[in-house]
Parts: C-alpha cells; structure tokens; sequence
C-alpha cells in the first residue's frame, strides 16, 4: 500500500535522485543566483557603473530561492509545490549560516517530499499544497538548519585548517578530491559551497577542477577539435563520463595534474579563494574559479589583508588554471597512448 502510494507520487528514495540529481540541480541553481550575481557586481564593481552592483546584489540575494527551486524541479515537484519552495530556500538560506547551501539541500528534499505527498490529495489544494511545503519547510529550517549550518561550517573549517596546517599534503587531497567530484556526475560547486571551503583549500579546489577541465579539454583536442575543447575547458569535464566508464585509464593524466598543481597553489603561489566558496568547486567553468579568485583578491584589499595584486598572483593563477593542466596533461596523455593505455577514440565525445 505504501509503495503504490509512494510510486503514485513519485517519490523515489534513492541516491540517484537525492545525491545526484538534486546536487546537479542545486549547482544550476546557484549559477543562476550567487555566482551570476557575483560576476556582474565584480563587472560592475571595476567600470564603475552601479546599476551592475545592484543587479548583482539582488540576484545574489536569490540564492536560497533559487537553490530549493531547482532542487524541486529536480525532484520533479508539482507546480504548487515547486513555486512555494522560494521560501522554505530563503528561510534555510539565512538559518543555516555559512553552511546554507548544505542546510537548503537536505531541507528542501524533505519539503519537496511533504508537499508531494498532499499535493493534489484535497479539493482545496491550492490552500493545502502551499501551507504544507512552507510550513513543513520553514519548520525544518527552524528545527534543523541551524546544526546542520555550524556542522557543514566545523567540517569546511576543519578541512581549511588542516590545509594551512600541512599545506603539502592537504593541497594534494583537496585538488585530487574536488577535480574528481567536478568530473562525477555529482557537483564539486555544491560541495564547495555546502562547506563554506576557501581559502588555501578553496585555491587548491580550483586547481583540481581546472586540471581536469583543462586537461581533459587539451588531452582530447585530437578527437574532439576546437567544439570539444570550449565544452570541457570552458564548460563541464563530465561530458567524459562516458568514456571514463568504459576506459578509467584516461582519467590519470588529470589525476596527475590535480595532484601536481593542487601543492603548487598552496605552497608555492599561496592560491587562495576568497570569493564566494561556490566559486571553488567550478574551475575553468565560464571562468567562474578565476573571477572568484580576482573578486576574493579585491575583498582582501578592501579589508587591508592584502596591499595588491601582484604579478606573481597572476601567474600562479594562469599557471595552476590553464598552462599547468595543459602541458601535464598533454604529456601524460600522450605517454599513455604510446603505451597503448588510451586508444584512438577513446576521448571522442558522442
């Protein structure tokens, strides 16, 4: 009985759903929001024009909205549903602090999950699917996102800690980890973002993501042409999931390379994220890790941390970015075809 009801309201506990989908989702929604926001206040922050800052301001303000739409739109929420979601985002948001984007994800399900269960049960459902989701929503966000707020907020601190702690060592994990995620069919954006993670181990998550991104890109100019080249350096590496599931060996020369400028950033150039944490997770994704890098370096000067950008921040950031990933990848690529690990095609996008 219960199954049959379930499936007549397509509500599907699964993995899939819960940690695929709606990560993805969320990402998109945070794009649409937070980081879109941020690239025109930043644009308008350096012409000098206003009216950017306060379009960007306000699309930045969004966030939470935004986030628990796009997580019901994944979970596939009847409209009544999905369009009372803006507030139960909004209130998960503010409540959950620094981990928000965490404490919208989890509450967001589990609103999406209530409103699906009365929606369109009553001849009253425009009243009772809407008081449902946001009362069950803005409940839970009382309830709960303030926890799992300082809980995402103690494990991105702890992780950062332990980046500045032992630099070496945590720069590799954390570029390896980040580019991995980046690349799976799950969304390093919203990780990055659910744990508040920048600085050190923010600079070493952008490296991650653009050795992969980058290296892929490079690695597969043979098959894929300048088409593929633009849609994995500028848009996803997971466009190779595919091919990474019938050949996991083309996934080294990126692994390599993560693990190669994901040190360098934190010992040696000192890369840090100071923007906003989503930025961390997207690497060369429409430039987003890199806008997010140069705004983090405008607020370090406005709070008198830093005096200027230097010559040596922007190489590091076009080294561990672009030219780093390039040639590693490249290299080992090419090391690797010659072996007879990765054969020709196996990098050819469908």
């Amino acid at each position: 009985m219960i199954t049959k009801f379930l499936k007549r309201k397509n509500i599907v506990f699964s993995f899939k759903r819960y940690g695929v989908d709606c990560l993805g989702a969320m990402a998109q929604g945070l794009f649409c929001s937070l980081l879109i926001g941020t690239i025109i206040k930043t644009l308008g922050q350096q012409t000098s024009i206003d009216y950017l800052v306060t379009v960007g301001t306000y699309a930045a303000g969004m966030a939470g909205p935004a986030m628990a739409i796009s997580i019901g739109f994944a979970l596939q929420a009847p409209p009544l549903v999905l369009f009372s979601l803006a507030a139960v985002g909004g209130a998960a948001n503010e409540l959950g602090g620094a981990g928000g984007p965490l404490a919208v994800l989890i509450i967001a399900i589990l609103a999406t999950e209530c409103g699906k269960i009365v929606s369109k049960e009553t001849k009253i459902d425009i009243l009772v699917t809407p008081f449902v989701t946001i009362f069950a929503g803005v409940s839970f966000s009382c309830l709960l996102a303030p926890a799992i707020g300082s809980t995402a907020s103690s494990v991105g601190s702890l992780i950062m800690w332990a980046t500045d702690l032992q630099p070496f060592l945590m720069g590799i994990i954390v570029s390896v980890l980040v580019g991995i995620a980046l690349t799976l069919p799950i969304s390093s954006a919203a990780i990055c973002a659910a744990l508040s993670l920048t600085g050190l181990a923010g600079g070493a998550a952008v490296a991650g993501c653009c050795a992969n991104m980058v290296g892929f890109a490079v690695m597969s100019f043979k098959e894929n042409g300048w088409g593929g080249l633009l849609s994995q350096g500028l848009g996803t590496s997971m466009l190779q999931m595919g091919n990474i599931m019938k050949n996991p060996k083309i996934w080294i020369p990126p692994i390599i390379a993560s693990a190669i400028t994901g040190p360098l950033a934190t010992c040696v150039f000192k890369l840090q994220m100071n923007g906003t944490p989503v930025s961390a997770g997207m690497g060369t994704c429409g430039l987003v890790g890199q806008i997010g890098v140069y705004t983090g370096w405008l607020n370090d000067i406005a709070a008198g941390s830093k005096t200027a950008v230097t010559a040596m921040d922007w190489l590091g950031l076009l080294l561990l970015s672009f030219l780093l990933p390039a040639i590693i990848c490249l290299a080992a690529g090419n090391f690797l075809r010659r072996i007879g690990w990765i054969k020709e095609n196996d990098l050819k996008l469908n």
